[in-house]
């Protein structure tokens, strides 16, 4: 596999959330899918608004039921909105952005998932660490081979 830019490896087929979606919907989808990462976009012009963490998700999950309860839950979890808790501050990359430089971010950051925007800030991408983690498995089967 000849990987060089972001766009080698990105997933396309992206699931994410607009800026009307709840907590609950978010849970749903994390649980659903067995994703980490939910990009949350602009229902019209489809712009990055930032990124809601599985350990952000948790972390405000952890808060309702301290402050309210098992039985009040899922009620509080459809009346906060995902971009009341998301990281609005995200990095971001073009899809052409060399792996080499991108490394770093990863390494030292210890992030789970870097962004991948147009010049209009619309979401095209996403690599996450379990990318780079595909990526080793096939160039380790590559020169074993």
């Amino acid at each position: 596999m000849a990987a060089n830019s972001v766009g080698d490896i990105m997933a396309r087929d992206l699931l994410t959330l607009d800026q009307s979606a709840t907590l609950k919907d978010a849970h749903d989808l994390m649980r659903e899918k067995s994703i980490r990462h939910i990009p949350v976009v602009d229902r019209l012009t489809g712009k990055l608004l930032g990124v809601l963490t599985q350990k952000r998700m948790i972390a405000t999950v952890m808060s309702l039921l301290s402050d309210y309860g098992v039985s009040a839950l899922e009620r509080r979890e459809r009346q906060c909105r995902v971009v009341e808790i998301i990281d609005p501050d995200v990095e971001s990359v073009d899809v052409k952005a060399p792996l080499s430089e991108v490394v770093p971010f990863f390494l030292s950051n210890k992030h789970g998932c870097l962004t991948v925007v147009d010049d209009e800030q619309r979401l095209t991408g996403i690599v996450t660490s379990s990318d780079f983690v595909r990526l080793c498995a096939e160039l380790l089967k590559e020169r074993n081979a």
